[in-house]
């Protein structure tokens, strides 16, 4: 009796340990999801005609990447094989990173007694203001770069450039003149706004092995452009919450209400529509938010990891047209070639400014606005913008 009890255990036992190795060797597939904010794919009758060529391959190439993948369906032993190198690609990647060993591009000799070399004088005093931030209250210790900090940088081979996207800094005009540097285009004006978020033109760093990254951080002039905080979350506030959009009302903007409005209408609740800059600022604040960050609101210090990432240029966007030309100038980039101007969002209104941002401001309490720049507190600092209000501290 003893024995076949015992007998039994050990098939119990062996069949368990079976069940969990074949789990373990067989992961689940990870669902990638789009990037907040940006929708459908644009149409090709608005893309320049080099853009389109490449539209049309990368077509070809998803189909046949999705017929291939049918075939697989028929073959266990394929899946599983595939399955193991979709999870070993996709792992972190540790890069060592100790010192950027490019400095920005030094001026040439006609350029020293013109109008550039303030401007130089400027970037000197920007970086070495974010450098004495970082060695302050960041450790850098450890400093360990994963493809997750470099996601958002954007690369241009062809002048060599890394540019660190910030929403609402410039970023789209920033991304016409890198496909302009690569060739994809003739002109800025030719590129429409859905081409430059969504027809994946441009490389991310991320998408490089662990040797491509590193040799293209040490060896390429790293820039990111940023704005007054305050400013730049109104500017996104305006555009998501302001205008018709299928992403943040549904998603953010049904949450937010839902959380912080009191007897809140079927159809706002329904549609996510209406949100109101002291709710949104309530969502912001709240450490249990109904729903994620983005990074239209998240801080620049996450976005880019400038205690990190040695960057060799940055810009502002109160001085965007002086800093954008600059850049290209020392990157030598065509003489042609300027930061463009145009608003291509919601054209006919207004800019956000100074003055706009402290009419949304001045809808919440002294203590939401104390809150709200202890939020942003570090970009403040670290790219040394005035505090916003004088009751602040």
């Amino acid at each position: 009796m003893r024995l076949t009890c015992l007998f039994s255990f050990i098939l119990l036992f062996g069949a368990a340990g079976l069940v969990v190795f074949i789990h373990l060797q067989d992961p689940e597939e990870i669902v990638h999801q789009q990037t907040p904010g940006y929708g459908s794919l644009p149409s090709s009758e608005n893309m320049p005609s080099k853009l389109q060529s490449i539209d049309r391959r990368q077509s070809s190439t998803v189909f046949m990447k999705d017929y291939q993948e049918k075939g697989e369906e028929t073959n266990s032993m394929k899946l599983h094989k595939r399955r193991r190198r979709f999870v070993i690609k996709k792992s972190p990647i540790l890069i060592s990173m100790n010192s950027s060993t490019l400095n920005l591009p030094t001026l040439k000799s006609d350029d020293r007694n013109s109008k550039w070399k303030s401007l130089y004088q400027i970037q000197s005093k920007r970086k070495q203001i974010m450098k004495e931030t970082c060695s302050k209250y960041k450790s850098n210790n450890r400093r360990i770069i994963t493809p997750y900090h470099v996601s958002r940088i954007f690369v241009e081979d062809k002048y060599r450039v890394l540019y660190c996207e910030v929403p609402k800094a410039g970023c789209s005009n920033w991304k016409r003149v890198l496909m302009v540097l690569n060739g994809l285009a003739s002109s800025t004006k030719d590129i429409q706004h859905n081409t430059v978020h969504y027809g994946n033109y441009l490389k991310r760093l991320d998408g490089f092995d662990r040797k491509g990254i590193y040799h293209r951080l040490n060896t390429y002039t790293k820039m990111l452009f940023i704005r007054e905080p305050f400013e730049k979350l109104v500017s996104a506030f305006r555009d998501k919450f302001e205008h018709p959009n299928n992403y943040y009302h549904p998603v953010f903007g049904k949450a937010i209400i839902s959380r912080y409005r009191v007897n809140a209408t079927k159809e706002a609740l329904r549609t996510g529509s209406g949100v109101k800059f002291k709710e949104f600022i309530q969502y912001l604040l709240d450490v249990h938010r109904p729903v994620g960050m983005d990074i239209h609101w998240d801080h620049v210090n996450r976005l880019c990891s400038p205690c990190l990432i040695d960057y060799d240029f940055v810009g502002k966007f109160e001085s965007m047209e002086e800093d954008a030309n600059f850049f290209l100038h020392l990157i030598g980039a065509p003489q042609n070639l300027t930061f463009p101007k145009f608003k291509d969002r919601h054209s006919n209104e207004e800019r956000t400014t100074t003055k706009i941002t402290q009419q949304y401001f001045a809808q919440l309490s002294p203590s939401q606005r104390q809150q709200s720049y202890d939020f942003y507190y570090m970009d403040y600092l670290m790219f040394n913008y005035s505090k916003p209000f004088e009751d602040l501290y």
